[in-house]
């Protein structure tokens, strides 16, 4: 198995399509070396705000080749392989491994109530099915199933799984996590909400897979880099900095805030793919607004 140090400011990286919502490869290239340029530590296709939810499985195959080949091993490349079967998983995952992606985020499977002896064997046989580092995705909010801190300690017993992100907003369960874990050696628990980053660093944990670096790049990886150089007081400064922009995520589904606010710097991203696609009028001028006044602050 690969050793990938699983840290940093990872971007689930938008999906960029076209008017007739087949992706835009050329788009999607340019923001791979714009996130690359801007700093980041890894790049994550199809996760979230990538909308792996909608993309079918030839175009996430498509995808993560555009975004291996165009990242040529500068930063890791996530691939976000959870289904809501363990077969579906599985083939997902080892299409990912053998593409060369170099660690699997696995979000729990969805719809279907799991307990978590379930969801422990779920995650046993995918990590079994391949010879890859995995990282744990927890986000109960949008699939109903969430991980307990003891399940991914359990799990984290497991070679190959080597980390989780909690999506819960659940501080301290994403602390617990880590508290639960400290016995596994090298084991990485990432914050998924953007705003927790820098407390996710303090407790012991390694980064966040962040939506909000779709947007701001060189801002969300300076959090990282700011706290590995022990300037606090710069790090805190950053992480405050983008409080403007989540306030702006009352306006509409997060995925489709952020992919609206990469629109309007100018990227042609596209729309979300439907339904999930509309923002109110007072939606976009309130995003125009802080995104001018960010631009101000040098932040975009």
């Amino acid at each position: 198995m690969k050793k990938v140090e699983i840290k940093g400011i990872i971007p689930p990286i938008v999906t960029p399509m076209n008017e007739d919502e087949s992706v835009n490869e050329k788009e999607l290239r340019n923001q791979v070396n714009r996130q690359i340029k801007g700093g980041i530590h890894g790049l994550f296709p199809f996760g979230t705000n990538g909308e792996g939810y909608i993309l079918n499985e030839k175009e996430k195959e498509e995808v993560l080749s555009i975004v291996i080949d165009e990242t040529k091993g500068r930063v890791p490349v996530y691939a976000g392989t959870g289904c809501i079967s363990t077969k579906d998983t599985i083939r997902q995952s080892q299409m990912a491994e053998s593409l060369g992606a170099d660690v699997l985020s696995i979000i729990t499977p969805s719809f279907a109530a799991a307990s978590q002896n379930e969801l422990y064997d779920h995650y046993k046989a995918v990590a079994e099915a391949v010879d890859m580092p995995i990282v744990l995705y927890n986000i109960p909010a949008r699939t109903g199933n969430a991980l307990a801190p003891a399940t991914v300690a359990k799990l984290s017993k497991i070679p190959n799984i080597v980390g989780a992100k909690d999506s819960s907003g659940n501080f301290d369960n994403m602390l617990q996590y880590i508290e639960q874990t400290r016995d596994s050696k090298d084991f990485a628990v990432l914050s998924g909400n953007d705003s927790l980053i820098l407390w996710n660093l303090l407790a012991g944990g390694t980064g966040g897979i962040a939506g909000c670096a779709n947007v701001f790049p060189e801002v969300m990886a300076s959090i990282y880099n700011y706290f590995a150089a022990g300037d606090l007081e710069n790090a805190r400064k950053a992480q405050d900095s983008i409080r403007s922009f989540r306030g702006c995520f009352k306006y509409g589904n997060p995925n489709t805030i952020v992919k609206t606010a990469v629109n309007l710097l100018g990227y042609p991203v596209g729309k979300c793919r439907a339904p999930f696609n509309q923002v109110p009028e007072e939606g976009i001028e309130a995003l125009k607004k802080v995104l001018a006044e960010n631009h101000e602050k040098g932040m975009c």
